[in-house]
């Protein structure tokens, strides 16, 4: 894949699919893979790698209290991961009902690379964007992050 500058990506975000490998680790247990999953892609941010909820352990997740708005794609919900011995609250988070405009990622999961062990791109482990609140996966490939 060609170099990305975030600063280029748009604001309203895009949500675009993706045929990269994706995959979340936590505790030694592979928690999401993918070859079909999302990413939005919002000025100045890395981008957000959203899961089908099929290609997530689903039965290690269980909902969170947290809630959060975006602006943009509405009432996000958390979800807490239970693997390797341990739970790691608030590790993914979904929109159940998004704002039309990103109706695509209607409860798809995204995970904070900086809540799992070890989170890939195509066999590259990514960096984790900087903050507790945005979950954008740096790699090679994305500058200006």
């Amino acid at each position: 894949m060609a170099t990305e500058n975030v600063r280029d990506y748009p604001r309203p975000p895009r949500v675009e699919g993706t045929g990269r490998h994706l995959l979340v680790v936590i505790g030694d247990v592979t928690i999401a893979e993918t070859r079909q999953g999302l990413r939005v892609l919002e000025t100045t941010h890395p981008p957000v790698y959203y899961f089908p909820p099929g290609d997530v352990r689903m039965e290690l997740l269980s909902p969170s209290a947290r809630r959060t708005w975006c602006e943009f794609k509405g009432a996000a919900s958390y979800w807490s991961v239970r693997a390797g011995g341990r739970v790691v609250a608030n590790a993914a988070w979904s929109y159940p009902q998004p704002e039309p405009a990103y109706a695509a990622i209607r409860h798809h999961l995204a995970f904070y690379a900086a809540a799992a062990d070890a989170c890939f791109v195509d066999g590259e482990r990514v960096q984790a964007q900087a903050g507790s609140f945005y979950g954008g996966w740096i790699t090679g490939d994305v500058v200006g992050a």
